[in-house]
Formats: C-alpha cells, sequence, structure tokens
C-alpha cells in the first residue's frame, strides 16, 4: 500500500477463515452467516499477503471455532487457549460469544445484546490495543465504534451490506459497560438532542445511521443500490439511512464495491457435483448433472428440457416469489412441448404458494418445491439452464455471480447489484450474461424468461461458445482478489485524506 505499513483493523461479527500465517488455529476460526463472511475472509486474506499490518477483531465463538470443545480434556483445553493468535487476532470475550451454534440469534433482544457486548470489547479493549490507523466496520453490529473512532482521531470505513438497522437508548448501551458519554455526540439519534442528558432521556440510537453518519467513508456493496438510495428509489429504506447516504455521497466520502462468491463455488472443483466440469467441457458436465437433478426432484427426466432454478429465499418483499406465481401456469402450458422445468430449492413465506400451485395443477413433475439444501442448491446451479432472481431491491445479491460460474444464466429484475452484475446476451456477438428487465411486474418477468427461451433455441454450437464464455468472464470478474483490490484502493484513499478532528451531532459530516 502507498502508506508507510498503516494498521488497519478489521470488526466482524463472522469470518470463513484467516490466513494460516496469522496463526496456528485460523483455519479452524470460521463462522459463517452470510457473504460478510467471505469478503471479511477475503479481504484479510489479500491484505495479509501485501504485508500490510492488518488486524481482525471478531467475537470468540469457541463452540464453532473448535466443534468439540466439550469434549477435551483438561490439558487439551489449556492448550486449546494457548494456540489462539494473539498478535493480529483479536478475540472479543465474553461467555455471550462462547457456546453459540450460529452467528445471529433468532430472538431481537438477544441479538441486540450480542452486538453490543462485542461493541464493548472491541472499544474497552481492542481498539486501544491495536491502536490502529484506520478501524473497517459492517453493519449495524458495529455501528456505535464509528463514533468512538472519530471521537479519538482513529479513521473509520463503514460497510452497509443490509440496510437493516435497530436502535436501543443510551442507558442500555451503558449498562453494557460501553461509556457512550464520551462520544455521544457523534451518534445519530431519533431527534435532535439538546444535550447528553436529553439524549440519555428520551432519544433512541439508530445504529445502523451511526455507523453511516460517524464514519469517515462508506461503501454499499454494490454501486448501483448505492445510487439507488440516494435517488429515493426504495420505500423500504429508512429515511435516517437515505439522508445520511445521501450527505456521504455527495461529499464524495461514498462508493459501491460489490460482493463475491465463496471461492468453493466451481464446478471444477464443488464436490456436491456427480461430475467435476470446466468452461471446455460444460456440455456434458451440465447434462450429467441436469440427470442428477432431475432423478433428485422427480422431474421428467429430459436431458434437453430447459430447468429454471430458483436459489433465493421465497420473501415476497424482496425476492419477488410472487411474480413468478402469477406466470407459472401460463408459462407451463406455453412451453409443455418442450417440458419447461422450474426447480424451486428455497424456504420463506411464498413456499405454500408454490406447494398449492404444484397440487392445483399437478406440476408434480414439472415444477419442484423443496426446502434449501446446500448440496442440493450446487447440484442445481450445475444442472439449471436458467437462474431465476426477480428482487425488488438487491443490495447485492450472490446467486446472480454463483449461476453463470456453473454455466447457468441468470433471469434478473435490473436493481441494484443485479444490475451491476447481468447485461443483456447478444449470442451472436458473443456478449452479455444474462436476461434482465425493467418493469418490475409478472409482464416484465416473462418478458424476460422468453428472452431465455429464445436463447435456449439457438444452435448448439452458438449456445456452448457463449456459455462457456460466460463461465470464463465470470470466473475472472466475480472473485474475492477483485473485491479485496477495491477495498484496499479505498483504505489509501482514506489514509491519504487529512483527518477532520471534531465531534459531529447530527449535521453533515466532511
Amino acid at each position: 500500500m502507498s502508506i508507510k505499513t498503516p494498521r488497519i483493523l478489521i470488526v466482524t461479527p463472522e469470518i470463513t477463515y484467516l490466513p494460516s500465517g496469522m496463526g496456528n488455529f485460523t483455519q479452524r476460526m470460521s463462522a459463517k452467516a452470510g457473504g460478510l463472511a467471505d469478503v471479511s475472509a477475503s479481504l484479510v486474506s489479500s491484505l495479509f499477503e501485501l504485508g500490510a499490518d492488518v488486524h481482525v477483531a471478531l467475537p470468540n465463538y469457541r463452540r464453532m471455532f473448535q466443534n468439540d470443545v466439550f469434549n477435551l480434556h483438561e490439558k487439551e483445553l489449556r492448550k486449546y487457549h494457548e494456540i489462539l493468535p494473539g498478535n493480529r487476532i483479536h478475540l472479543a470475550e465474553d461467555r455471550i460469544f462462547y457456546y453459540r451454534k450460529q452467528v445471529y440469534s433468532g430472538q431481537f433482544d438477544e441479538s441486540l445484546k450480542i452486538a453490543l457486548v462485542f461493541q464493548r470489547e472491541v472499544i474497552n479493549h481492542i481498539v486501544p490495543h491495536v491502536n490502529p490507523d484506520l478501524i473497517h466496520c459492517n453493519d449495524w453490529m458495529t455501528g456505535l465504534i464509528p463514533g468512538m473512532a472519530r471521537r479519538r482521531g482513529i479513521k473509520s470505513l463503514f460497510t452497509v451490506h443490509n440496510i437493516h438497522t435497530t436502535r436501543v437508548g443510551l442507558p442500555q448501551i451503558e449498562d453494557i459497560g460501553i461509556d457512550a458519554a464520551e462520544f455521544w455526540g457523534n451518534l445519530y439519534y431519533d431527534g435532535l438532542p439538546n444535550n447528553y442528558e436529553h439524549a440519555r432521556g428520551q432519544m433512541p440510537v439508530d445504529l445502523l445511521t451511526s455507523g453511516i453518519f460517524a464514519a469517515h467513508f462508506i461503501n454499499t456493496v454494490s454501486p448501483r443500490f448505492l445510487w439507488e438510495v440516494v435517488q429515493g428509489w426504495h420505500n423500504m429504506v429508512p429515511p435516517s439511512v437515505r439522508a445520511e447516504l445521501r450527505h456521504k455521497y455527495y461529499a464524495q466520502c461514498a462508493k459501491g464495491i460489490l460482493n463475491a462468491p465463496d471461492p468453493s463455488y466451481d464446478p471444477a472443483i464443488d464436490e456436491a457435483l456427480p461430475i467435476n466440469y470446466s468452461s471446455y467441457d460444460v456440455t456434458d458436465g451440465k447434462k450429467a448433472c441436469k440427470k442428477a437433478l432431475q432423478k433428485a426432484l422427480q422431474l421428467i427426466e429430459n436431458p434437453d428440457a430447459p430447468i429454471f432454478i430458483w436459489p433465493s429465499r421465497l420473501d415476497p418483499a424482496q425476492k419477488g416469489p410472487q411474480l413468478l406465481a402469477e406466470i407459472l401456469p401460463q408459462l407451463i402450458a406455453d412451453y409443455q412441448h418442450l417440458d419447461l422445468q422450474v426447480a424451486i430449492i428455497a424456504n420463506g413465506p411464498y413456499q405454500q404458494v408454490f406447494h398449492e400451485l404444484v397440487r392445483k395443477n399437478g406440476y408434480d413433475h414439472s415444477v419442484a418445491v423443496v426446502d434449501f439444501d446446500e448440496n442440493l442448491s450446487r447440484l442445481a446451479y450445475a444442472g439449471g439452464d436458467f437462474m431465476l432472481m426477480p428482487s425488488l431491491f438487491e443490495p447485492c445479491g450472490l446467486p446472480q455471480m454463483v449461476a453463470p460460474i456453473y454455466g447457468t444464466l441468470p433471469v434478473v429484475h435490473a436493481t441494484g447489484g443485479l444490475y451491476d452484475t447481468i447485461t443483456q446476451i447478444e449470442p451472436q456477438n458473443g456478449i452479455g450474461n444474462g436476461f434482465p428487465f425493467n418493469h418490475y411486474d409478472g409482464t416484465g418477468l416473462r418478458w424476460a424468461i422468453d428472452q431465455a427461451m429464445a436463447f435456449h433455441r439457438q444452435p448448439k454450437e452458438i449456445k456452448q461458445a457463449n456459455i462457456s464464455r460466460i463461465m470464463r468472464e465470470s470466473k475472472q470478474r466475480f472473485n474475492h482478489e477483485e473485491v479485496a483490490e477495491q477495498y484496499i484502493a479505498m483504505y489509501e484513499e482514506m489514509l491519504a485524506r487529512p483527518l477532520v478532528d471534531h465531534d459531529v451531532s447530527n449535521n453533515t459530516m466532511e
């Protein structure tokens, strides 16, 4: 990096792996709930390999890090504690983390307490020990830390992975052991406080907005989603989040950086597939995987049947399953002569609607609706022809990046990360990688599916050439090395800027 040996502290509640050079236990320190874990892992690894002074703060999920910790003898248990690395990896210590089976809780009160305890340990112990030049925080679970960092003269980056937020009073923050009085003026409240006592008594702190508000720089996980929020496109974005993102955007302190899928999503190495394949033997590989998928889901075993897969949760508020349900009967009828099939491998509120459509219309061998299963989902990416993702909004999205790596072409609503990653395929010209549509309704989705079916009817040599091209381009574009390079460039830009050393109080910064 251009600035001499900056010390960077990445604060994340989840991670998939850490570089082996950072300690003996790193390859077993995995706690994942979503894409944040993969991005954190790739970023830390890239920084470490470049020789940066990178540090990581995460909760000490003992049970997840060492699944058989409860079976260890006392001597082995002591050794377990001894081999946890201490110079680059900084574990937040509290019993609330030790025996967890998963990163997040389904209970709001428990999730909030976990987030506050994590931030307490980072603020009170890890930051003073590490003394970083830059702190990189992620989502509302770290939303208090940029306020503290600004008060102490430390630059901070805040990454918005999701637009979910929560609110909490200063008394609850302080009761957990965080001295919020130190930096209360750098937090964002539901209202304009007159002073600390007024804020403490009557004004809840908005955690996500506080992170955006106080950070010196922010990023979302796609350029397009940032622009859409700034333009006021999505009603579900809290007004405070939109306002603070706008302030950062127009102050040129905001960017969008896409996530990337886990590197294990690769048909050449994926152990969930009956046969591995690459862009060079994609036709034979996908044929074998399609046969296995049809057999597993009890679909008509036809190697030429077009299969549309649905890998995302069945959430009508965001993912658009109602659009597919609306057009499904006519779609099946119109392409019955080709044995068009739909494989839904996902959970969510709309699953029962699809079960009822299958039962009512006798689609047992044309439409499969099953609970999410990791191995079956991977088989669907390999055995499918097209992937459906008609999201109303999408901060980033990963299935639309995974699918083309497997040679399965995405059908998407052109929004957020879907807009940034999928462009209309032109098979004769050898450009594009999928089928985006602009109008968010059943008609728009049906138009895009018809475009996909037109591609399906192309001569085999044209289809194969385009699918092979798309697979190669996707592996080159959708990977963690590309993501890490963009974050590193943003760190350099931040570190080169002068530090504004003052408190803020619900006014535009920078």
